[in-house]
């Protein structure tokens, strides 16, 4: 069992930076491949980043590239998404997920585990 909780949400302007936070439990945390879904108003839910355990594969959707860095914290059990250049169409709530297979992530978009998810809005 994995409980996932997110922080780090809020209101900001365009251009701005925001860094979302994603603190699990459970011991097997560290072999579960972590991410982060957005679902934007009246939109479908999409994959925006992804990160595998051991660090060596990431993925990337392509409206965050150049923008948007996952990273991991094992010791803390955390994973963190630094977002940058905010534009007002990232404006969405945000979920943590957490799954032990990458193809969860990649290809079917239904990891196991999600967090209760957290606000961003962007103002332009």
């Amino acid at each position: 069992q994995v409980v996932l909780i997110e922080s780090g949400g809020g209101l900001v302007q365009a251009g701005d930076s925001l860094r979302l936070s994603c603190a699990g439990s459970g011991r097997t945390f560290e072999v579960y491949t972590m991410g982060w879904f957005r679902q934007g108003p009246g939109k479908d839910r999409e994959l925006v980043a992804a990160r595998n355990c051991k660090g060596d594969s990431t993925h990337y959707a392509d409206f965050v590239k150049g923008r948007c860095t996952i990273s991991r914290d094992a010791a803390k059990k955390t994973v963190n998404l630094q977002m940058n250049n905010l534009k007002p169409e990232d404006t969405a709530v945000y979920y943590c997920a957490a799954d032990l297979s990458w193809a969860q992530f990649t290809q079917t978009g239904l990891p196991s585990y999600w967090g209760q998810g957290t606000q961003v809005t962007v103002s332009s």
